[in-house]
């Protein structure tokens, strides 16, 4: 557990927010706010890969089962029943976490570790996928449209810049949730469970009630990420809510910004966004472009960068202050 001040602990945090917060001011461009909303709601897909990955070391390729889940679920109870958007999307994020902690008690209870639970996440992504692309309730393959109604009570808005500083505000909440979780006793648990977990066992920690809470923390803010998009695009399909590129997403930004670190996957994810917005500039509209820049920019973080942007940064800081002591 960290025992720093908590103005150290979270004023970075809270700096980083207000600074960003500045974006729309300064500019009113509708591309530049679209591409930062996107790249928040990776970094929020992201934080929460990060916390069962990058602090429980149990990864996962299937994350989209829970950025779906918190999708449908937020368009289906508008579209369907009429629910208030807000209290849609709440019940998107608590139906995302449920989906968490059943499939986390049912793999981590058969003892499933490293690529064995990897696959079946990303199994169960791929089930859901299937079962909401064939049924009647969920739109089928058309997807789910929700009702254009642009009001302040419909979480519907009419300017790039709210929906920036929403995306922001729910970034930014997580990375103080994160923040307080590592200065925690949960915290402490859940990073003995990744350097060793039957140590940790040995050593009292009750290894399957810490990755089940992990797994259902991990999917709330996931689902979180899911039920934004929905707000913010007003559709979802099966292959959209359920399909490998969100899932692809929110475990390379932690990685490429720094796993297991509260501004890994915020830096990752405005890192790994601008760069494909510019190759897309530069190379135009070639298909699977992005995805090609994704897995080169895998393979050189882990060869050159295996702490992730924000150990290469700090490591190049250390070397600069070294250089000039006398």
């Amino acid at each position: 557990m960290s025992r720093s001040g908590p103005v150290a602990a979270y004023g970075p945090i809270l700096a980083v927010a207000l600074l960003l917060a500045m974006l729309p001011v300064a500019t009113s461009a509708n591309t530049i706010l679209n591409s930062m909303v996107m790249a928040l709601l990776i970094a929020l897909a992201g934080q929460g890969w990060n916390i069962l990955g990058g602090y429980g070391g149990q990864f996962s390729f299937g994350h989209a089962v829970f950025f779906g889940t918190g999708a449908y679920v937020t368009a289906l109870l508008q579209a369907r029943f009429g629910v208030n958007a807000y209290v849609a999307f709440a019940a998107g994020i608590a139906a995302g976490a449920m989906v968490g902690t059943i499939l986390g008690y049912l793999s981590f209870r058969s003892g499933l570790r490293g690529s064995y639970f990897a696959l079946v996440t990303l199994a169960f992504a791929e089930v859901f996928r299937i079962l909401a692309n064939a049924t009647a309730f969920t739109g089928g393959a058309a997807g789910t449209l929700v009702k254009l109604d642009v009001r302040p009570e419909n979480f519907q808005f009419s300017s790039r810049a709210v929906f920036f500083w929403i995306a922001l505000g729910l970034v930014t909440a997580v990375m103080l949730g994160v923040r307080f979780m590592e200065r925690s006793r949960f915290g402490a648990w859940l990073v003995a469970v990744r350097e060793n977990e039957d140590a940790a066992r040995a050593l009292g920690v009750d290894t399957l009630k810490v990755k089940i809470q992990a797994i259902t923390l991990s999917a709330g803010v996931t689902a979180a990420a899911g039920g934004f998009y929905v707000q913010y695009f007003l559709f979802i399909d099966a292959n959209l809510a359920y399909g490998t590129w969100i899932s692809i997403e929110a475990l390379l930004v932690p990685i490429v910004g720094g796993l297991g670190t509260v501004f890994g996957p915020l830096i990752g994810a405005v890192a790994l966004h601008g760069l494909a917005e510019a190759t897309k500039a530069i190379a135009g509209r070639i298909p699977g472009i992005d995805l090609a820049l994704y897995g080169s920019l895998l393979v050189l973080a882990i060869a050159f960068a295996p702490n992730g942007l924000q150990g290469l940064m700090a490591k190049i800081g250390r070397g600069l202050s070294f250089g000039r002591a006398p």
